[in-house]
């Protein structure tokens, strides 16, 4: 059972944010403040404004918020606000010196958190990478520019041992930027001493981490699991990696990213990055019922599956993919049968939707071929126009935001500013009351991992 959902949105910290933003139809994506964009094609972002994770921790855990990227913070936020929605007490919300009156043993709490490939804060590693080209030269000067070999630990040119330029780095720079350091740090807020893991596999890296944190508590591992994800896209690292990939939109003066993304349009320019967490916990039924909890959803069936990566590219040469991605084909298909459930039981569909013409393509295929006919008259929930691409933090994000649909029996406003198939309801269209006893939320990644999960109505 999901019994508490967290969120760090371009809306704010909390799931409530979240859920009046795309109920709003309220967008995010605006011009870049966190660093100065000039040079990028993509000048627009879905940023966290005015966050800090000091806000969301103990006291005495204050020291450690120094030694947390974006990417950990947001996750940190999120699994706070989550265990007060649940109304779980866990380490975090005992009196200092406290021992003992946790609503779970800690031996019997798990967490399972997607993360991405963090990006270094530019001005923390260049003071470093600067150090390593020829002592006393300008950066003007030819053959004075980085170099590998003193950026090493190897002897450099005065034959002086260990004096890479990476030694430069602060001395607890690694901790900062290890993509477990997510899961690190709630298990050591919490008191999560049950299995843990870290899922790296981008888009899909949150659902898969619920997958993974329901089979915990299948086998009896666990009562109650932190899973999600959370990374941020908007540093220069992030916007580099994107923009060689092909996947973002050139957005000249435009300061509305909302009529950019444009998901399953053939013309649509890319997506915009941005910024997101989500960590949901879940719960073994039974024990969740003993305590009172009130449920949001059940995880009612998970699935995953492999598809080449030629989906994932828009880079000139293959810009629409190669018919449907038959891995998410395959996960959808394995969560349906997972939960017992068929194609014709599923009301609404929380899907990536990235507005990048190639993973759109695919997954359309993907959906068609699981819901045939049926798939005009399925209202999907598309999040991208609202919020941007989070990554790690996105399948997290849609989690919550298909549990959210599944409590409140609605489905959220949408936006679209192009052309949409007839056969996907992706069109713009404002918030609906709709009868939601089975919410399919899938995703594809940039890698070719895919993942699906059902969400049961819980009565």
């Amino acid at each position: 059972m999901i019994t508490g959902v967290g969120a760090v949105t371009p809306y704010g910290v909390g799931s409530s944010a979240l859920w009046s933003g795309l109920v709003e139809g309220r967008p995010t994506l605006a011009p870049t403040t966190r660093l100065d964009a000039t040079g990028f094609p993509c000048k627009l972002s879905g940023e966290v404004k005015d966050f800090s994770a000091r806000d969301y921790v103990p006291k005495h855990y204050r020291k450690a918020v120094k030694v947390m990227a974006r990417d950990i913070e947001m996750a940190v936020a999120a699994a706070k606000v989550a265990v007060e929605d649940a109304g779980l007490t866990t380490r975090m919300t005992l009196a200092e010196g406290q021992v003992g009156g946790t609503t779970y043993p800690s031996e019997r709490v798990g967490c399972q958190i997607g993360a991405g490939l963090i990006a270094a804060e530019t001005d923390e590693l260049t003071a470093a990478l600067v150090t390593a080209r020829a002592a006393g030269a300008t950066l003007e000067e030819p053959g004075a520019g980085f170099r590998l070999r003193m950026w090493g630990t190897a002897a450099a040119p005065d034959g002086t041992q260990g004096a890479g330029g990476m030694n430069n780095l602060t001395p607890l720079w690694l901790l900062k930027y290890l993509p477990n350091m997510l899961a690190c740090h709630v298990t050591i807020i919490h008191g999560c001493e049950g299995p843990s893991n870290t899922i790296t596999c981008n888009e899909a890296s949150g659902l898969l981490s619920l997958g993974e944190s329901t089979r915990v508590i299948e086998r009896d591992a666990a009562d109650l699991c932190f899973s999600g994800g959370a990374e941020s896209k908007v540093n220069c690292m992030g916007l580099l990696r994107l923009t060689y990939a092909g996947r973002l939109a050139e957005t000249g003066a435009a300061t509305d990213g909302g009529t950019l993304v444009r998901p399953y349009d053939p013309g649509s320019p890319g997506t915009i990055p941005g910024e997101g967490a989500g960590i949901l916990l879940l719960e073994e039924a039974n024990a969740a019922a003993a305590r009172g909890a009130k449920a949001y959803a059940q995880i009612a069936g998970f699935g995953a599956a492999h598809s080449d990566p030629a989906h994932c590219y828009s880079d000139g040469s293959r810009d629409i993919a190669p018919g449907p991605d038959e891995g998410l084909q395959g996960a959808i298909e394995n969560a349906l049968s997972d939960a017992g459930v068929s194609a014709g039981e599923i009301d609404a569909i929380v899907p990536h939707a990235s507005g990048i013409p190639a993973m759109d393509a695919g997954e359309a295929g993907a959906l068609r071929g699981v819901f045939g006919a049926r798939l005009a008259s399925i209202p999907l929930v598309t999040v991208a126009p609202f919020i941007g691409e989070s990554s790690a933090g996105n399948g997290a994000v849609l989690a919550a935001v298909g549990a959210l649909c599944v409590r409140h029996q609605m489905i959220p406003a949408r936006l679209h500013a192009g052309n949409c198939p007839r056969d996907l309801r992706a069109h713009a269209a404002p918030a609906t009351h709709a009868v939601l006893r089975h919410v399919l939320v899938c995703s594809s990644s940039f890698g070719g991992q895919n993942a699906a999960i059902v969400l049961r109505q819980v009565s």
